[in-house]
């Protein structure tokens, strides 16, 4: 027996440390794999589904290396539960003496020279905001890390943030005063020093596109990579692989100039007046389109006469800015950097406006405050590949949703991965006893306006079968609030008193700690529950999904790469499109059964997926649960289930 074998048996090192501990064989194989490939400075790609344990199975190999391992997952908050649980424990169970660092990005660490300007100022939003200073100085004050994650009394959405931590635009580097005791830099001191370092993807890819968070000082020394979540690569790869501007930008530089030229140039009065300027002109271009959110071509935009008067004045005033900049530059670096940040954005909007390259797409993305120019490219592959292979070291891609019944074509297209090794683990659970996929009959088609009323309808037997205890995931955040409100008026009409939660009154945490402790709610929430959410026991026992989660067909990036496939006579629905949505489902269903003793109901609203030739092909690549289209079938399974109160009146 090996000696990662011996970790994964019943009586091995891990059960030892972990009292809910099961021998499984797919983790054994999984680790055994990932141990060969970091072994032989190879390329994997792992999916394990649920409950196969993939975290131990990669950590244990990866702790038992000798090399410098740099993990990157999805969130900040997987980040954490790395550094804070996980890893200590594999630790602990092998007795490995490696070291464990975490790195974040700037904006997650106080900064002090930020922090005094801030303080001096005295101008902030709101009462609150001025009481959160006084918090995060006494933090900063006391604190070993600074992330301002350790500072839970403060919000990680308080506006005060942004002014008093660092982004790439406004860090000083050396030339800082507070360079000596600054967070960011004991951060990236630790990571070089560490054997194992926790990153996330938004952070790995900033760097390698940007050379600038830290992660280029640890490649050179790192032996094996680890993308955990790895289904998400691609959608962030393709965000930093291209090029972006935004209006939050020319505000935090208009915000910046003018506190460094009343720091630092009190007597050049045009300087903030030019800020107060460019101010108002990057608000009044993203209130040149009336739209809350959404995504728009550049063909779609700039025939728009108040989008490019709008970007047009903005770009004087940015250029009337740096022109006053690089007058007063010398004066402070502070007043310097702000003269770079100028020019840079200026060139970034210039290459946006005039972009003659068709490897990448412009389009438009709108918040409701702010607007983003983006240039992103067509393909990554090649970009990616490059990464992958100019140097000798392991990479392993894992998650528990990469294929599309085993077949992983699609991913690594996307990645540029065609050479390497592919495996699947099929989740331990016992699915089809542990779950049914519930279908409902006669719904009307997707696209039309009664839809959302009808999945609301077909839903509301369920629930009462289920005596709550639900998610009801939507596509769309419109069909989201319309599907609450109905949700809503017909527990009420109906005297059901199963509370409803809707995503965004409250943060995704409060909202799950709510719906565990509550133990009958329904949950209506959008994308972001899709993924990332661990609910276990009979809190959750159904999942509503409103339709297959196609990526909308008008969305820029999209609709260029399906047009370029098309183009060359490719399918790019089929090879493309479904493989996309098959991976998202996946991810979406797995919230269902987290747990051996789970138990629970997926419902599909959808009726492309028995009705379209694809349909079967989707449905297949989910979990082998029992099928069924009759609503007294998913009754009597509830009827049937542990913890149900028996026979309804």
């Amino acid at each position: 027996m090996s000696e990662i074998e011996k970790v994964f048996s019943a009586e091995g090192s891990l059960a030892a440390v972990v009292p809910e501990f099961r021998a499984r064989a797919g983790q054994v194989e999984m680790a055994l794999a990932i141990q060969k490939t970091i072994q032989n400075q190879k390329v994997i790609v792992a999916e394990a589904g649920t409950g196969t344990g993939k975290t131990f199975a990669y950590l244990a190999p990866a702790l038992l290396s000798g090399g410098k391992v740099i993990i990157s997952t999805g969130t900040k908050n997987l980040q954490d539960q790395l550094f804070d649980r996980d890893i200590p424990t594999v630790r602990a169970a092998l007795r490995a003496p490696v070291s464990v660092a975490l790195l974040k990005g700037r904006a997650n660490y106080v900064y002090h020279y930020h922090l005094e300007n801030t303080q001096a100022d005295g101008r902030l939003a709101s009462r609150d905001d001025v009481r959160y200073l006084q918090m995060i100085a006494s933090f900063a004050r006391r604190t070993q890390s600074g992330d301002k994650a350790d500072l839970a009394d403060v919000p990680e959405s308080a506006s005060v943030w942004p002014h008093v931590t660092s982004t790439r635009d406004n860090c000083l580097g050396s030339n800082c005063e507070h360079f000596d005791k600054c967070f960011v830099m004991r951060a990236r001191k630790q990571a070089l020093d560490a054997d194992v370092v926790v990153v996330n993807h938004h952070l790995f890819f900033a760097d390698v596109a940007l050379r600038d968070e830290g992660v280029a000082e640890l490649l050179p020394k790192c032996n094996t990579v680890i993308f955990d979540e790895a289904h998400q690569l691609p959608d962030t790869a393709s965000l930093f692989f291209g090029e972006s501007v935004s209006t939050t930008q020319l505000l935090d530089l208009a915000r910046d100039s003018r506190m460094e030229g009343i720091a630092g140039a009190k007597d050049f009065a045009a300087l903030p007046e030019a800020a107060l300027a460019l101010e108002k002109a990057a608000r009044d271009l993203r209130l040149s389109r009336a739209e809350d959110n959404g995504r728009l071509t550049h063909k779609e935009i700039i025939g728009d006469g108040d989008f490019t008067g709008a970007l047009d004045n903005a770009c004087a005033k940015l250029s009337a800015l740096y022109v006053l900049l690089e007058s007063q530059a010398e004066r402070s670096e502070g007043l310097e950097l702000c003269r770079a940040r100028a020019q840079a954005l200026a060139q970034t909007i210039s290459r946006w406006r005039e972009a003659k390259d068709d490897s990448f797409v412009r389009w438009i993305e709108l918040f409701g405050h702010s607007l983003q120019l983006h240039a992103t490219p067509l393909s990554i592959a090649e970009v990616f590949r490059k990464q992958v292979t100019e140097t000798s070291r392991a990479w392993v891609f894992t998650s528990a949703t990469l294929s599309v019944k085993g077949d992983f074509r699609h991913y690594c297209g996307e990645l540029g991965l065609e050479d390497a090794h592919t495996a699947s683990w099929e989740s331990p659970f016992d699915f089809p006893n542990q779950a049914l996929l519930y279908v409902p009959k006669d719904m009307p088609n997707p696209n039309t306006r009664e839809y959302t009323a009808a999945v609301v309808k077909a839903a509301l037997p369920v629930l009462m079968a289920s005596e709550g205890r639900a998610f009801l995931l939507f596509t769309s955040l419109r069909a989201m609030r319309e599907a609450c409100e109905l949700v809503r008026e017909e527990f009420k009409s109906r005297g059901l008193d199963y509370p409803v939660l809707l995503q965004g009154e409250g943060s995704r945490t409060e909202l799950l700690d709510r719906f565990r402790a509550l133990g009958n709610a329904v949950l209506v929430a959008s994308q972001s529950f899709w993924e990332g959410v661990d609910v276990r026991g009979e809190a959750l026992s159904v999942v509503v999904i409103d339709r297959l989660p196609f990526s909308p067909p008008d969305d820029p990036v999209l609709a260029a790469r399906i047009d370029k496939m098309n183009r060359e006579g490719r399918n790019a629905f089929m090879e493309y499109q479904v493989p996309q949505a098959v991976i998202t489902l996946k991810q979406g269903a797995g919230r269902l059964i987290r747990d051996e003793n789970d138990r629970g109901v997926l419902m599909i609203c959808d009726p492309r997926l028995v009705d379209k030739p694809y349909g079967k092909r989707i449905w297949r690549s989910l979990p082998p649960m029992k099928r069924t289209r009759e609503i007294a079938e998913v009754e009597a399974f509830f009827f049937a289930g542990p913890g149900m109160t028996g026979a309804r009146e």
